[in-house]
């Protein structure tokens, strides 16, 4: 089960990291404009985001695209 360590040299410190981890974490709407603005409130009104936080929509192909970049304290 445990071995011995006879090579001289000691054992690395253990070390426990209790910092809280962070990850990014990006979300993207494509649609129209009204879909966008729809989506954007829907989302404020469930507490997700404040609209500004949003970025500008910008033209995609024949729609609009915006982006939301959360970053979040894993556990």
């Amino acid at each position: 089960m445990f071995q011995s360590n006879d090579s001289g040299a000691g054992a690395p410190p253990v070390s426990f990291d209790y910092s809280p981890q962070f990850e990014t974490v990006t979300l993207s709407m494509t649609g129209s404009m009204a879909a966008l603005r729809k989506m954007v409130n829907t989302m404020h009104k469930r507490g997700l985001a404040e609209p500004n936080d949003w970025s500008k929509p910008q033209p995609k192909d024949h729609e609009w695209v915006t982006v939301l970049i959360r970053r979040l304290r894993i556990d």
